[in-house]
């Protein structure tokens, strides 16, 4: 809202025109949405602990999460969430479409995620919402999240699927396209949600993944880059920098009260939130295969899962100690912050590989 008020008056005052730069306007968003986070971030904390809104823990996890972690409050991803819309609505281009197909999958699955975790609360398990009842909302989120995407914005390359490493190698989708992409929306949800379970374990590969599309996002948008990296060019695809400074700036915040050890979960409400917007901005882009190589340790954990419930189904026996993989390595006697640092590791890693493939083609 304040840059469109902005633009109002750059014919007015020259030195205005500086706010139409995505560089500085992605910068004020992050430390917009940063600053909001750091200064609600204590008062929200001893609220949601005066109010008993605490995090139940799986019984069958590491026996030092029932020492550690009992009693420390969830549904921090609300924080997250008010401080990416400050960021959004101050800085963002409100007239771009993607930004409101944006704005939309985050707000849907960030009430989802809020649900099951106030479900969670009230009946003190860690249950919360049916699995399926879960996936119907997902899928019915993301579906209506995609027809917005393609009534409202003239992307003109977004059925099809372009391949890293590869200058001209690409598939026309057709209305394929349309479960093709639910299914990495659901899919980029539902896995940065099973990868949050240790403190800042999360929200560091999100703010990496963030800082990876960010660049994408701004090359992408830029006529003159995206032709010298051989990637489809999208217009107004830039705006999105914007938003995911936002995202970066508010995970930054959040982290400070989220790092070892976590003074607030994350919850669904976060998790949720971010994987599904994470998914959207790779459709977006057209780089569905280097979102899930940035975001590869989100993968993993969704494949460690996956891989565990079909092992036990058919055979009886577990591929892990427990699922997702990051309890498997502290069943093995890693300390948890070991895990979240080498994990951590890996993410960087991955986003470094990501990035490598705009060039490599």
């Amino acid at each position: 809202m304040l840059y469109n008020f902005i633009l109002n008056f750059v014919d007015v005052f020259s030195f205005l025109n500086v706010f139409k730069y995505l560089t500085v306007r992605t910068g004020l968003a992050m430390f917009t949405s940063m600053a909001i986070v750091f200064l609600i971030g204590t008062p929200f904390i001893n609220y949601f602990s005066a109010k008993h809104f605490t995090n139940p823990i799986r019984e069958d996890g590491p026996d030092e999460h029932i020492v550690k972690k009992i009693g420390t409050p969830t549904m921090g991803g609300v924080l997250i969430l008010v401080g990416l819309f400050f960021g959004i609505l101050l800085w963002c281009n409100l007239s771009n479409p993607y930004i409101w197909t944006l704005i939309f999958v985050v707000s849907g699955f960030g009430i989802l995620g809020a649900y099951d975790d106030y479900k969670k609360i009230k009946f003190n398990n860690s249950s919360g919402v049916s699995f399926y009842f879960k996936i119907i909302i997902q899928v019915l989120i993301a579906l209506i999240g995609i027809l917005i995407l393609m009534y409202f914005s003239d992307h003109s390359e977004l059925e099809y699927l372009y391949f890293p490493f590869f200058k001209n190698l690409l598939i026309n989708l057709g209305w394929f396209f349309i479960p093709f992409a639910a299914f990495i929306i659901v899919g980029s949800s539902n896995a940065v949600n099973l990868t949050d379970g240790l403190d800042g374990l999360a929200t560091v590969p999100v703010i990496l993944v963030a800082g990876c599309f960010a660049f994408i996002s701004y090359v992408t948008g830029n006529i003159v880059f995206s032709e010298y990296l051989h990637i489809p060019y999208v217009e107004g695809v830039g705006e999105i920098t914007v938003f995911l400074g936002s995202m970066i700036g508010a995970c930054l915040g959040f982290l400070w009260f989220n790092a070892p050890p976590a003074k607030i979960f994350m919850g669904d409400t976060g998790s949720l939130a971010l994987g599904g917007s994470l998914g959207t901005v790779g459709i977006i882009t057209k780089h569905e295969i280097v979102l899930a190589i940035t975001g590869g340790l989100f993968v993993l954990e969704a494949v460690s899962v996956i891989a565990q419930v079909i092992s036990f189904k058919l055979t009886g026996k577990r591929v892990f100690k427990m699922a997702p993989i990051h309890h498997h390595f502290e069943k093995k006697g890693w300390p948890e912050s070991t895990v979240v640092i080498r994990f951590w590791i890996i993410s960087i890693i991955l986003a470094m590989i990501g990035l490598a493939t705009l060039k490599l083609r």
